[in-house]
């Protein structure tokens, strides 16, 4: 079976890149997100409101934020540590330190971080998220699904069509077919340009032996500037199960003339399309 992936890091990109944009945002904004609401009738809660200490562990988590982006883990974990010890309640930091421990393979230290976030705001779709998909990457299938559907149902989570993409992948990464079709269709309804999106239900669909359907979403794909490698034989596959040869033909000459290394064309050549 093929991996559900449109290219390893720009899936991963497509996954948390924007939660570590959403947490740079938070803390620009002064950590609202975190921040207790305003009682009735009470002025709204600004910067200035901040505690000393609150101001400390903002500006660590801004640097630990530069430093992740930078790749400089081990550097963002630091400050983190100096963030969260100067303000143990900010939920951005424990977020940020989950996704760090993510990157470093280490489950047990990402889960207590995501969780200690979530005790914070058990509302917290972007941790929600996150928690979900490395609850995924476990095989805890029944509980990252939970997370997943939790951030989703909030109202103001403003990227569902992420988590309902991300548990796609989920699903059809454990062989749950049908319930992958449904989410990545679901996330396909939401956002139809997200590349990611496209190539897993068209691979979906591909497995269930759903050509003319696969073939719909993947030539959205290659038809437009997105089309890499693996797009381009998935959509070579395709239309060899439904005996377009000249479709085929014209896809080929794509992959051997943008991607001549690739291992795609290796496949290609050898006319390897049950692999």
């Amino acid at each position: 079976m093929p991996d559900l992936l449109f290219s390893a890091r720009s899936l991963w990109r497509c996954l948390v890149g924007s939660v570590v944009l959403g947490v740079l945002v938070s803390v620009v904004a002064g950590c609202a997100s975190s921040a207790s609401p305003a009682a009735p009738g009470s002025d709204l809660l600004t910067e200035s409101d901040e505690t000393l200490a609150r101001k400390r562990a903002r500006i660590r988590l801004e640097l630990a934020v530069g430093y992740y982006n930078n790749g400089q883990t081990t550097i963002a974990l630091d400050e983190l540590k100096q963030s969260i010890a100067a303000d143990p309640t900010l939920l951005e930091a424990h977020n940020l330190r989950g996704l760090i421990y993510m990157r470093l393979n280490d489950a047990s230290l990402a889960e207590e971080s995501f969780r200690k976030a979530l005790q914070i705001n058990p509302q917290a779709s972007s941790v929600q998220h996150n928690l979900g998909w490395m609850l995924c990457q476990q095989g805890r299938m029944v509980e990252s699904n939970r997370q997943f559907l939790a951030a989703i149902a909030e109202p103001s989570y403003v990227d569902k069509a992420k988590s309902w993409m991300t548990m796609g992948v989920c699903q059809a990464k454990a062989g749950q077919a049908a319930e992958a079709e449904a989410s990545l269709q679901r996330a396909y309804e939401l956002d139809a340009s997200s590349p990611v999106t496209g190539y897993n239900l068209a691979l979906v669909l591909f497995q269930r032996a759903e050509y003319v359907r696969s073939q719909f979403y993947i030539r959205r794909i290659n038809n437009g500037d997105l089309a890499n490698a693996e797009s381009l034989w998935l959509g070579i596959k395709v239309e060899q199960r439904l005996g377009n040869r000249d479709a085929v033909a014209q896809l080929g000459a794509q992959l051997r003339k943008r991607f001549p290394q690739s291992k795609e064309l290796g496949l290609f050549e050898r006319g390897a399309f049950d692999e």
